[in-house]
């Protein structure tokens, strides 16, 4: 039974991967490539490998910009930190000062980002129904661990 269960776990693993695109892939963007991620746009709940859910906001200040606002609790009464993807020459980025990830690939139904400054993982945000999407951080082996990953199943509120 243990084995069979971790066969499922494996399977699923190796879907979730091959579902986001290769991440040696490098694509220049445009403002039309951004359109397909408005379904993103909202207010979310995320639960998953967390002790408790945490609250995000992801909204596009422009056509180049989608900013994700982090909040302290459920009241959203208070943002904790604002972390901004921007299309600059084709290339379509954000993290925190000195870290920063970039789009591999966009697509109507998934966007993910690979390593660009100082970051190891990578990360996959795909949509599973209008109110409901996944997060998915990959992370690569290194000399302690093996490759592992985390998925996070993000919920509208409205």
């Amino acid at each position: 039974m243990k084995i069979k269960l971790l066969q499922i776990l494996f399977a699923l693993a190796v879907f979730t991967l091959a579902s986001c695109a290769d991440s040696a892939q490098t694509t220049k963007f445009t403002t039309a490539d951004l359109q397909k991620l408005r379904w993103i746009e909202g207010t979310w709940r995320g639960t998953g490998d967390v002790d408790k859910p945490f609250f995000e906001r992801y909204r596009f200040e422009s056509d180049s910009v989608l900013a994700v606002d982090s909040f302290e609790d459920e009241t959203l009464a208070k943002v904790t930190d604002t972390t901004r993807f921007e299309l600059k020459d084709g290339e379509f980025g954000g993290g925190s000062p000195g870290h920063r990830y970039v789009a591999k690939s966009i697509d109507g139904r998934a966007i993910e980002f690979g390593p660009a400054l100082n970051v190891r993982n990578s990360f996959c945000w795909e949509r599973e129904s209008k109110d409901v999407w996944k997060a998915t951080i990959i992370f690569p082996a290194n000399k302690d661990k093996p490759a592992g990953q985390r998925v996070y199943k993000m919920e509208r509120i409205k």
